[in-house]
């Protein structure tokens, strides 16, 4: 899938996931821009990661829902796109997703390559020097970001990595 079609259907499931959260009272509209979580205050979606081993992810917001499946990597990023009580509605990077209790997730942001053979390179500059290649679905801990790079860790390895090949980060986020 190319960078656009990805970057594309994020948006698309982001956007369609803010419309339902407004309008079912899981997330309140700001004057100002984005939704805001009633319970955090914080802005939806917003990207979180799995703090948790395994993580049951619910139907509905409640202990009395059926478990639909069960998320089992430890920092796997998620799209928060609802909260009610101490649950938080999460959407993966293939768009499944569910309820999961709030103390599974963790604010510490992490990315998914989805790129093959993604140069983890040592500056935000595609001729700079190769610190190791990352396959997809790595997942690796999400640093600095310029428009177009972020600065990632991944198996005892530093550097950068274009933005188009990873999964867990605005397009337009930038983070110092």
């Amino acid at each position: 899938m190319g960078a656009f079609a990805h970057w594309l259907r994020v948006f698309q499931i982001a956007a369609f996931a803010v419309v339902i959260c407004i309008s079912t009272g899981y997330a309140q509209q700001s004057n100002d821009g984005p939704a805001i979580g009633p319970e955090t205050n914080l802005p939806l979606p917003r990207y979180v990661s799995l703090r948790a081993s395994e993580a049951n992810v619910r139907r509905g917001p409640s202990l009395s829902h059926r478990i639909d499946w069960v998320f089992q990597r430890q920092s796997m990023p998620l799209l928060v796109v609802a909260e009610y009580g101490h649950w938080r509605r999460v959407i993966d990077r293939d768009g499944q997703g569910g309820w999961v209790h709030y103390r599974m997730l963790s604010g510490a942001r992490t990315v998914v390559v989805e790129a093959e053979n993604t140069a983890l390179r040592s500056r935000p500059d595609p001729g700079a020097l190769e610190n190791a290649l990352l396959e997809p679905g790595v997942v690796a801990r999400l640093g600095d970001c310029t428009p177009e790079w972020c600065q990632l860790t991944a198996g005892g390895y530093k550097g950068w990595a274009p933005k188009s090949a990873l999964w867990g980060v605005n397009e337009a986020e930038i983070r110092d």
